[in-house]
């Protein structure tokens, strides 16, 4: 067993369904970090590369789906990794910071020296064993993970200015309106405990400034708790920001990949991603096949054993087949996500396409996207009507 100077606790947040309206439709019948991506759920990659961390203790899931909806999840991930994954349900928005913060007993359970912080909707290699070593030669507070991404996309993303030699953040700004730097934040992070203490002091400050309000006007505290309530902490502009420059902060650059999954087109992109990255870490989860005992496989491809594909099918690059899809004789799917239960009958063609849960494709049909991940019509989405849970 670790001792306190080494152990890590692993924290996702993983939001809930007031958020992340424009990865609808799929969203409505699956709470989006369980949609598969490579034939895992979209969590399960975050949750693998927490697993490699040296000295893990615990996972935490934080968000605002119900449990039912990851009850599950959790306790089948947890038997299969043996690691302790547990779900942690917020009452009301607190934002990412006041969401830790909240849950800071449990977090505090097992004394860790570390505490490695995941947004969900984000999709990469996720360095954490190499970028916790950093973490610990640096001896700050916290260290993010950063990448280097177009002057053009930067104002998208947190930016951030640091210094080249030492690598501590000097510079913190959220989505500004002018450009400050082609390095941003990636949503992955390693604290101390001591961030704890840092939200609670911004914590302590919100309500002496609202108590200030109360007493110089109650019309002016109301308008400002409407907007932001007092145990509302924002992990950026609240945490990182005033910290920059102040030898507490410090980043680890990837240069491997990274995304941010907003839209079902990133999803697909995500998912190609992940693909090609279990040439390398999971071989034994991508299939072959060269149309003589299988079907023909190019590239990178994931199918669920409990899949159907005929003989005659060729399959890649960037497809991942779920559980229970039946892939027809003659069928072609390229960059495309097959859910469960779905049929794709013969001489059918599937490309830059996700198609939804008990879809069929019929014969000679075919379903085409244009191929560009960013635009609104760069992928088709087919999805059985009747299959969607409005929420």
């Amino acid at each position: 067993m670790a001792g306190p100077e080494q152990r890590v606790v692993a924290v996702i947040m993983v939001g809930g369904p007031t958020k992340g309206t424009r990865f609808r439709p799929l969203s409505l019948n699956v709470p989006k970090p369980l949609f598969p991506l490579a034939g895992q759920p979209m969590v399960h990659h975050h949750i693998s590369a927490c697993r490699r961390i040296p000295n893990l203790a615990q996972i935490y899931l934080i968000g605002f789906y119900e449990e039912r909806e990851f009850a599950l999840y959790v306790s089948s991930i947890s038997n299969e990794l043996r690691i302790p994954v547990r779900y942690l349900r917020e009452d009301k928005p607190r934002g990412s910071a006041g969401g830790l913060y909240s849950f800071r007993d449990y977090i505090m359970e097992d004394s860790p020296a570390h505490i490695v912080l995941l947004n969900c909707d984000v999709c990469s290699s996720f360095p954490l064993p190499d970028m916790l070593e950093a973490h610990k030669k640096y001896g700050g507070m916290g260290t993010l993970l950063v990448n280097k991404v177009s002057a053009e996309s930067a104002n998208q993303f947190g930016e951030l200015v640091a210094d080249p030699e030492t690598n501590e953040l000097l510079h913190y700004t959220e989505k500004p309106e002018t450009f400050v730097s082609d390095l941003i934040n990636c949503g992955v992070y390693i604290f101390t405990p001591k961030i704890l203490i840092a939200i609670e002091d911004v914590l302590k400050q919100k309500k002496d400034r609202a108590n200030l309000r109360r007493v110089s006007s109650f019309e002016a505290l109301q308008s400002a708790t409407k907007a932001i309530p007092a145990d509302y902490v924002r992990l950026d502009q609240d945490i990182l920001s005033p910290l920059a420059g102040k030898k507490e902060l410090y980043t680890y650059q990837t240069l491997d990949f990274w995304e941010q999954i907003k839209t079902p087109g990133m999803s697909l992109r995500c998912s190609g991603l992940y693909l090609s990255q279990f040439r390398h870490t999971s071989p034994h989860l991508l299939a072959s096949g060269d149309g003589k005992k299988g079907a023909t496989i190019v590239g990178d491809v994931y199918i669920h054993p409990s899949a159907k594909v005929h003989l005659t099918a060729k399959i890649g690059p960037n497809v991942s087949i779920s559980a229970n899809a039946r892939i027809g004789a003659g069928a072609r799917l390229i960059s495309c996500i097959i859910l469960d239960d779905v049929e794709i009958m013969e001489n059918a063609v599937v490309i830059h396409s996700i198609v939804g849960w008990k879809s069929t494709v019929g014969k000679w049909s075919r379903v085409q996207g244009e191929g560009d991940h960013n635009a609104k019509l760069g992928i088709t989405i087919l999805v059985k009507p009747l299959m969607l849970k409005m929420k």
